[in-house]
C-alpha cells in the first residue's frame, strides 16, 4: 500500500484539518499518517481556541514517520507561525520528499487573513517553492500574485505568475466567487481547466483540505497530476452530492465514507 503524510493542524469536529486528510487518505487508498502542527477546540461554525506544538516537536513528528514509514506523498495544511513553516521546510529538504501538495491556507473566503504578514512570507519563501503543486482559492491566490482576480481571465494570469515565480505547479480554484467550480491547473507553460458543477450544499467545511488531501493520495499511488487532479475533484464532488448533515456545517469528510470502495483503485 502506498503511503501518505498529512502534516496540518487537528480539528476536533473532524471536518476538516487532520480528521478529514486522514479520512481522505483512507478512502483514497492510501496508508495515512500525520505530522500535527496545532491542536484546536472548533467546529463546523468557528474556532474557538489553538494551541500550537513547537517547531522541535513538529520536527520529531516527521522525523518519526520517514525514518520509519516513508510518505509516498505529503500534503501541508494549514501552519500559522514562521518556525513552524521553517521547520517543515528544513525536514522536507533533508528528506528529500516527494509529491508535495500544499494547501496554502492563508485566507478565509470572507476576505479575512488567518495568518500573519511574516508567516505569508515564510510561506513564499520556505514552502511553496518545494510544492509539486499548491492550491490556493481565490483570495490566496491574489496574496500570492499581487493582483485582483475577478474572472476566469485573471485566474490564467494569477495562475502562471504564481507557477512561473515559484518553479510549481498550480490549481487555482475558482469555486469561491469565479465560477461553477472551475478550476485551472496550471504547469510549466500550460493550462488545463477542470470543469465542475456548483453543489447546492451548504456543508463544505473542509472541502480544501478534502481536495489536497486527494490529490496528495493519487499522486503517492502514481497517477501523474492531471489525473489526480480530476481524480480528486470527481471525489469532493461526490462527497458534496451525498448530502449527508451532521450539524451546522459538517464538512464533506463526514459525508465521504459513503463513498468508500469507490475511489481505493
Amino acid at each position: 500500500m502506498k503511503t501518505a503524510l498529512s502534516i496540518a493542524g487537528s480539528d476536533s469536529s473532524g471536518g476538516a484539518g487532520i480528521q478529514a486528510d486522514l479520512k481522505t487518505m483512507t478512502m483514497n487508498g492510501v496508508f495515512a499518517m500525520s505530522a500535527i502542527t496545532a491542536l484546536t477546540a472548533q467546529n463546523t461554525t468557528g474556532v474557538r481556541a489553538i494551541s500550537e506544538v513547537t517547531p522541535e516537536f513538529l520536527k520529531q513528528q516527521i522525523d518519526a514517520v520517514f525514518e520509519d514509514i516513508r510518505p509516498d506523498a505529503v500534503k501541508i495544511g494549514m501552519v500559522s507561525s514562521v518556525g513552524l513553516i521553517e521547520a517543515i521546510a528544513e525536514r522536507l529538504r533533508f528528506y528529500q520528499s516527494e509529491n508535495i501538495v500544499l494547501d496554502p491556507v492563508m485566507v478565509a473566503t470572507s476576505g479575512a487573513r488567518l495568518i500573519s504578514s511574516d508567516a505569508v512570507d515564510a510561506l513564499k519563501r520556505e514552502l511553496i517553492p518545494l510544492a509539486t503543486v499548491i492550491t490556493p482559492n481565490i483570495p490566496e491566490a491574489e496574496v500570492l500574485s499581487g493582483m485582483s482576480i475577478q474572472n476566469e481571465q485573471d485566474m490564467q494570469k494569477a495562475a502562471k505568475m504564481i507557477g512561473d515565480k515559484y518553479s510549481c505547479a498550480v490549481l487555482c480554484k475558482g469555486g469561491h466567487r469565479i465560477n461553477d467550480a472551475n478550476d485551472l491547473l496550471y504547469v510549466e507553460g500550460q493550462e488545463k481547466w477542470f470543469y465542475g458543477k456548483r453543489i447546492d450544499n451548504p456543508n463544505t467545511h473542509g472541502t480544501g483540505c478534502t481536495l489536497s488531501s486527494a490529490i496528495a493520495s493519487n499522486l503517492a499511488k502514481g497517477y501523474d497530476l492531471e489525473t489526480s487532479v480530476q481524480r480528486a475533484k470527481d471525489y469532493i464532488s461526490g462527497a458534496l452530492a451525498d448530502m449527508l448533515d451532521l450539524g451546522k456545517g459538517s464538512g464533506p469528510m463526514n459525508h465521504a465514507f459513503n463513498l468508500a470502495g469507490q475511489f481505493k483503485d
